[in-house]
């Protein structure tokens, strides 16, 4: 388990698989706003579900993330489109909503922060995020990362365009916090 000062990120343990689906992914919504794909009712159980991990996936590491303090489950982690030429990746992370607003954001990007750069040796991380989310910024920008552009109306959301905004940061900017 990867820690931080407030989470851990482990393994998707099966008995996850349902609390994320039904709390991350079945509320259309959250799911529109994360996902760059329309919404669409997944059997639950489905080898389908963007919540089940296949650990033979290249390109793509998913985590559960739970509290330090009694092992909750809090949301999930992932880094994605990992680029192993280019040493990048993107950041992608989802919070139960009983989760939310308690710090756990900031925490979970230091996290990956510290997987990407000094487990698996990336130059840069990425973040993409829709311009309204104004949790995600702040978790990123606290954690070093800057704003490096806006994608005008890149995201069909609920029936409008948003805005994202792109957000990166390099290795040698990085000021990693103690890892536990």
């Amino acid at each position: 388990m990867l820690k931080g000062s407030k989470v851990g990120l482990r393994a998707r343990h099966e008995d996850d698989i349902p609390v994320l689906q039904a709390e991350l992914y079945d509320d259309v919504v959250t799911h529109s706003r994360a996902q760059a794909s329309p919404w669409r009712p997944i059997t639950p159980g489905s080898q389908e579900s963007l919540v089940q991990v296949d650990d033979k996936a290249q390109g793509y590491v998913a985590f559960s993330v739970v509290e330090l303090d009694g092992g909750a489950l809090v949301g999930t982690a992932t880094l994605w489109g990992i680029d192993t030429h280019n040493r990048m990746a993107h950041i992608g992370l989802g919070l139960r909503p009983s989760a939310r607003g308690k710090g756990y954001g900031t925490d979970v990007v230091a996290v990956m922060c510290h997987y990407g750069f000094v487990v698996r040796g990336l130059h840069r991380l990425q973040i993409e995020t829709l311009a309204d989310n104004t949790a995600m910024l702040r978790s990123a920008e606290r954690n070093g990362f800057v704003r490096e552009g806006v994608l005008r109306s890149s995201a069909w959301v609920m029936g409008e365009w948003l805005d994202e905004v792109l957000l990166g940061l390099l290795a040698q900017d990085y000021k990693p916090e103690p890892q536990g």
